[in-house]
């Protein structure tokens, strides 16, 4: 499981819904430290002891009082690692915690990418993209919907900056430019519940498709709600 943000019950629930169980996880990965990746993670780890990988950095600026007995595996960000039978590649992301990383997993020739909180696409995480089969892509903000929003221009600034989200623009420009032909799902989430709609992140990615003439799946995670499994 990559991060644990949801409660540990809404988690058990979710995973329920695909037919799995907490006891059946081999490991969580963290991304980066931000309560939203992690407030449900010491819960899980207490009630379930599943070992949990995160970067050197990343570790100490997790709360782990109360939690010495948990296990954790720490590595460097851009460096590979095995958990079972699938081999994990991490990159690091543009993003403003202390050492965020992205992931590709693959198992038995399948190719999966997880690219989400980045300010921007450099051409380092378009590389480490290619190949995937099925893709899971931050499209955060709609610019003019962020613009006039509730935030304040602090907070506004911050999404906007290239070590903030991405926003719809900013996933076409990586679709018409760079999206791998073997991409059978691109997966959009973490979408903004004020600032971004699941119809305009729709919209926006279906034209920078059709215009790369490809016939990606096309599906949009919308906040609070639980997507379908894929099975590959």
């Amino acid at each position: 499981m990559i991060d644990a943000g949801l409660s540990r019950k809404e988690t058990i629930a979710r995973l329920a819904a695909i037919g799995e169980t907490p006891e059946q996880l081999d490991a969580i990965l963290v991304t980066h430290e931000h309560s939203d990746h992690v407030s449900g993670l010491m819960r899980l780890v207490r009630k379930f002891a599943v070992p949990v990988y995160t970067t050197t950095l990343t570790k100490p600026a997790i709360d782990w009082e109360g939690y010495a007995a948990a296990k954790v595996e720490t590595f460097q960000a851009g460096t590979e690692f095995t958990i079972g039978d699938i081999d994990i590649q991490s990159f690091t992301i543009p993003h403003d915690a202390i050492d965020p990383v992205g992931f590709t997993l693959k198992a038995e020739g399948v190719k999966v990418g997880v690219a989400t909180d980045l300010g921007y696409m450099p051409e380092s995480i378009c590389y480490h993209l290619r190949g995937t089969h099925f893709l899971l892509l931050e499209s955060n903000h709609d610019l003019d919907m962020l613009k006039v929003g509730p935030y304040p221009w602090s907070v506004k600034q911050r999404v906007m900056g290239r070590r903030g989200h991405l926003s719809n623009d900013g996933v076409s420009t990586f679709i018409r430019d760079y999206l791998d032909t073997s991409t059978a799902t691109l997966l959009l989430g973490h979408l903004s519940e004020h600032n971004n709609h699941p119809e305009i992140v729709r919209l926006t990615a279906a034209q920078a498709l059709e215009g790369r003439g490809l016939a990606t799946n096309l599906v949009v995670a919308e906040p609070g709600r639980q997507s379908e499994a894929f099975v590959y």
